[in-house]
């Protein structure tokens, strides 16, 4: 343990070195606003995400700053949940293409990814157009809007380019969550960082990753023609790894920060015990054991120590947790004498670990704030736990599958989407949406927002212009924010739930109940829903509120609708 803690020392040191002996300027979004546009193919492997996927597409659409896009989700025959959803979507957004494996799953993320490379390559030669860059996602994601910007000027150098990820913040109370939130800051801001510093070989993080198109080739070329190992439970470290035998360029973006926001990928990790340790035996079994096993030790001595550092786990986990026991154990008395070397031992690792505590509340500190970063310390030796159980699983599991010649499939971890709460307000603003859907030109934006009275909006003015109809305003609010948008007939509202709101209630926020489906209270408004519009509506019913965008005349003839049932009932 003093030993793995001198390594990390050494990672603390030149962190230490890059921050003060080279301070890196943060970019900021203006300065890639005009370079121009490579076209981007965003790859999603999807297994059981129908609950995810269809809000994951959206929110992204609607988020990104950027325009020449396509999204490739690849699914199973056997996922018909997915499957639908994923039809439902490619019906409604042009750029969204599936990608559907041929045989059942699961496989691997690996095999997944690589039969959406050639749904991809199916497109290009449909289109007569080739894709300058992938970019790897999950379902659950919340893409960064200026991501596509840094991705399309780094990747004009750089064949691999990784975009922090880190985890989206949780009560304090979640400890396990909390885990993954202080892991992510510490190895995003520190160790991968310093990792590229050196000259390591820089791992995938399996999101967040953007590849140039001639290092997809290259990869392809080696492999005849797969991308990623098809039997691989971690295809993203080993894709790193394969760029970086290969003499391709790579970079870990250092956390930047726009708006007061960390240009990241953002996420909820697993936060049940079981789910947290049934993930990271996938990332023990995949990165120390099945990489070990496939590659062994190769390079020269710089390769090496990485190689050590991503797989001393396997040792120091269960030992750390052994450590926490014997602390636990003198604490209550029943230490025996400690003296001479042993006691010197102690005292530099006690040493040791208080730095590790220490940098892990800085970096804590810098995402989630003061306050987060003071409880790190308590979640340390329930990380420990996890990780020690996970390391024992993956043991287990990879002996187990070895002995019996089974392949090592795909550990599901279940997603949940962040609610909107916890999503990125800075995304597109309406007047990039307008121009990017071709309804007007960039000089007709600003001469509306020169041009407007008091009060007026962008797309009010736009409309009394005559560049525009409601219909379109509205269709363009639905992409900007992720809301649909409806022509709803006056026959489908429910007159049974038009007295489902108090009548203030409705009057107030200018909204009308449809009825009800499996999300919750159906209702349509004309005004961008807040959150207390939302509250409002779980306040009075106890439902979760389904809203659907409508234009003011819409709106103003389903009111009309709900006073004619109102008066019918009255006068009955």
């Amino acid at each position: 343990m003093v030993v793995s803690g001198l390594d990390d020392l050494l990672v603390d040191f030149y962190y230490v070195l890059r921050r003060v002996g080279k301070r890196e300027r943060e970019r900021q979004p203006e300065e890639f606003a005009g370079m121009p546009e490579q076209l981007i193919a965003l790859w999603v492997p999807a297994w059981r995400e129908a609950g995810v996927i269809a809000q994951m597409v959206a929110h992204n659409v609607a988020a990104l700053r950027y325009r020449r896009y396509h999204i490739f989700a690849g699914t199973y025959p056997n996922d018909e949940a997915t499957l639908e959803v994923m039809r439902e979507l490619e019906a409604k957004y042009e750029n969204f293409h599936l990608s559907l494996t041929p045989h059942d799953g699961p496989t691997s993320k690996a095999d997944n990814l690589n039969w959406i490379y050639q749904a991809m390559c199916e497109v290009e030669e449909r289109r007569g157009e080739r894709f300058d860059i992938v970019v790897v996602h999950d379902s659950e994601d919340l893409i960064h809007p200026e991501e596509f910007r840094w991705l399309n000027a780094y990747c004009r150098e750089y064949d691999f380019v990784q975009v922090p990820v880190l985890a989206l913040p949780t009560p304090w109370w979640e400890f396990t969550h909390g885990v993954y939130c202080d892991e992510f800051a510490e190895t995003q801001q520190k160790d991968l960082p310093v990792r590229n510093l050196l000259k390591g070989f820089t791992p995938s993080c399996g999101v967040g990753t953007g590849y140039r198109r001639e290092a997809v080739e290259k990869l392809a070329e080696v492999e005849s023609n797969r991308l990623f190992e098809p039997d691989s439970l971690t295809e993203d470290y080993v894709s790193g790894l394969k760029m970086h035998q290969l003499g391709m360029k790579q970079i870990f973006l250092p956390v930047a920060w726009v708006n007061g926001q960390p240009v990241a990928t953002r996420e909820y990790f697993p936060r049940s015990f079981r789910a947290a340790v049934r993930q990271r035996s996938r990332w023990v079994t995949g990165i120390a054991l099945q990489t070990w096993e496939k590659v062994g030790w190769p390079g020269g001595w710089r390769d090496r120590y990485w190689f050590w550092r991503d797989r001393k786990g396997l040792v120091g986990n269960p030992l750390s947790l052994v450590a926490n026991g014997m602390m636990l154990a003198g604490v209550c008395g029943y230490a025996p004498r400690i003296e001479g070397t042993l006691l010197m031992m102690m005292g530099m690792g006690l040493t040791l670990q208080s730095l590790r505590i220490g940098w892990r509340m800085y970096c804590t500190g810098r995402i989630y704030g003061v306050g987060y970063a003071m409880l790190a310390p308590l979640r340390i030796p329930w990380i420990n736990l996890v990780n020690t159980l996970a390391t024992l699983s993956a043991i287990y599991r990879y002996a187990r599958a070895r002995a019996r010649r089974e392949p090592l499939v795909w550990l599901k971890t279940e997603h949940a989407y962040p609610n909107r709460q916890s999503r990125n307000t800075y995304g597109r603003r309406l007047g990039e949406v307008l121009v990017d859907l071709g309804l007007v030109e960039d000089w007709e934006v600003e001469a509306a927002l020169g041009g407007r009275g008091e009060g007026v909006r962008l797309g009010e003015e736009l409309v009394r212009r005559g560049k525009m109809s409601w219909g379109q305003l509205y269709g363009a609010l639905a992409v900007q924010t992720g809301y649909e948008f409806e022509t709803v007939d006056g026959e489908q509202v429910d007159r049974r739930l038009g007295r489902a709101l108090p009548r203030a209630v409705m009057q107030e926020w200018e909204l009308v109940v449809l009825g009800c489906d499996e999300v919750g209270l159906r209702v349509a408004t004309s005004e961008l829903p807040g959150e207390e519009l939302l509250g409002a509506v779980r306040r009075y019913t106890g439902l979760n509120p389904h809203v659907v965008l409508v234009t003011p005349e819409n709106l103003a003839e389903l009111r009309g609708r709900v006073e004619e049932g109102n008066a019918m009932a009255a006068g009955a």
